[in-house]
């Protein structure tokens, strides 16, 4: 007898798994989130819309601890930290057993990572040298791989598969970059008393996982009240300890692949003989058991770090990051966009995002390949690479999170650079997304006649 479908099913559960499983959803939802939020920010409800992320969020026990912050701020500390947390998830698995892992393969995703973040940066600080905006630099360094990825997802088989490696490598260099940034850049005074405190809760998982616990509620207890919490008190980002607390969590098995398949059969001609008449539709007691056996041992053979990351992605992709695009991605077109739109702060984030992300991944990628320092991934193009270069422009998240880092303490006048910074951010996300998207969907030639 088959599985059987029901209504249900059929009409939600299927198409929901289907529609979250697709590697471009993410994306969508992504941008219809940016989208109400630039809509909201210019409707009659604008100031509704702005007095929501301000309202104040209070956690305390007595005099001696108490938390006060406001909604946006504790979407930004708090919420984004889930999103960082399976940004180290990532990285960790690359450099275990992914890409990153094989120095020959990953020096080209790191080049081009680095070359994406100095070249962007150094557009930018050319045009807001010396003036209150400088601080902004870090703004046009990042790149969103859930837009990336959408994009490239919608172009099909234009795309090769080693190209979406390349994307998905240079994006995690490009993550940890960005975040070491944000830690050594964007930090506020630090006490290096709760700094203390959150590290030896960090040594405590650090310690665990050498010691063979693999128990996720027990690392996503210490990591979130203690080293998450102590982070955030002590003034050092909070997104600094998810990343962190990413790479305390166990990327080994318990049992191997040959191991798990033997015993595995073993299991289920147990289970067969259990019930060999068939002759009731519920399960016996010792079949209940036998499952059970086969639970456990599915447990073993996966990594509590691969696990975590399938777990917790669709969370990330469609509750965190669309929660944060609503936050942050409003910006109001007044009557002086134009004005707006061509500041230093805008021109700077704009052409660091469109022109520093195309020498830093394009030039830099092509030169490395021209002078055989570096193997060319199979059935990648010049084209591709140029086609990936605009793409890598669209920063919108990572950009509209350190955009709040850079200016927020700069006050009131902070807040007209954020907004010129969202405008620079959203202009360059349209043309390198449009632009990316239809040189990659102009090459016709195939692909094995247009190696390099």
């Amino acid at each position: 007898m088959g599985i059987k479908t029901t209504p249900v099913d059929k009409w939600i559960i299927n198409p929901v798994n289907a529609f979250i499983s697709k590697s471009s959803t993410g994306g969508v939802v992504l941008i219809i989130s940016a989208v109400v939020a630039i809509f909201m920010a210019n409707s009659p409800w604008a100031h509704r819309y702005h007095q929501l992320w301000e309202y104040r969020i209070s956690f305390g026990l007595n005099d001696h601890f108490h938390l006060s912050k406001s909604l946006h701020h504790w979407i930004n500390d708090g919420l984004m930290a889930v999103f960082f947390f399976v940004i180290g998830l990532e990285l960790k698995r690359e450099i275990v057993a992914g890409e990153l892992s094989n120095p020959k393969n990953a020096i080209l995703p790191i080049v081009a990572g680095i070359g994406g973040m100095i070249f962007p940066a150094l557009i930018y600080t050319f045009f807001n040298g010396g003036l209150p905006t400088i601080s902004g630099w870090g703004i046009p360094m990042a790149t969103d791989l859930a837009f990336a990825l959408g994009i490239l997802y919608l172009l099909g088989d234009k795309v090769p598969g080693p190209l979406k490696i390349f994307l998905t490598a240079f994006a995690i260099i490009d993550d940890l970059g960005s975040v070491l940034v944000i830690a050594l850049f964007y930090t506020a005074e630090i006490s290096l008393v709760n700094l203390g405190i959150g590290v030896a809760f960090l040594a405590v998982l650090f310690i665990s996982n050498f010691l063979g616990v693999r128990n996720t509620f027990y690392y996503g207890l210490i990591g979130i009240g203690g080293v998450w919490l102590f982070f955030l008190l002590s003034g050092v980002h909070a997104t600094i300890a998810a990343i962190l607390a990413a790479f305390t969590i166990p990327a080994t098995v318990k049992i191997n692949e040959t191991s798990f398949i033997s015993k595995m059969k073993a299991y289920i001609e147990k289970f067969k003989a259990a019930d060999p008449d068939h002759s009731v539709p519920t399960l016996t007691s010792e079949q209940l058991h036998i499952l059970d056996d086969m639970e456990t041992l599915t447990k073993k053979a996966m990594t509590p770090l691969q696990k975590l990351e399938h777990d917790m992605h669709p969370i990330v992709a469609f509750v965190v990051m669309p929660v944060f695009a609503l936050a942050n991605a409003g910006v109001s077109f007044s009557g002086n966009f134009v004005e707006q739109a061509t500041s230093a702060v805008a021109t700077g984030v704009a052409l660091g995002l469109l022109i520093g992300k195309m020498i830093g991944i394009f030039g830099l990628s092509s030169l490395l390949i021209k002078l055989k320092w570096v193997p060319s991934p199979e059935g990648v193009t010049y084209k591709h690479l140029l086609g990936m270069g605009f793409i890598a422009a669209i920063g919108f998240t990572m950009s509209l999170f350190i955009n709040e880092l850079a200016f927020s303490p700069l006050g009131e006048v902070g807040s007209l650079y954020i907004a010129q910074a969202k405008i620079g951010i959203i202009i360059a996300s349209v043309i390198g997304g449009f632009t990316g998207f239809f040189i990659i969907k102009g090459i016709k030639k195939p692909v094995k006649e247009q190696h390099f």
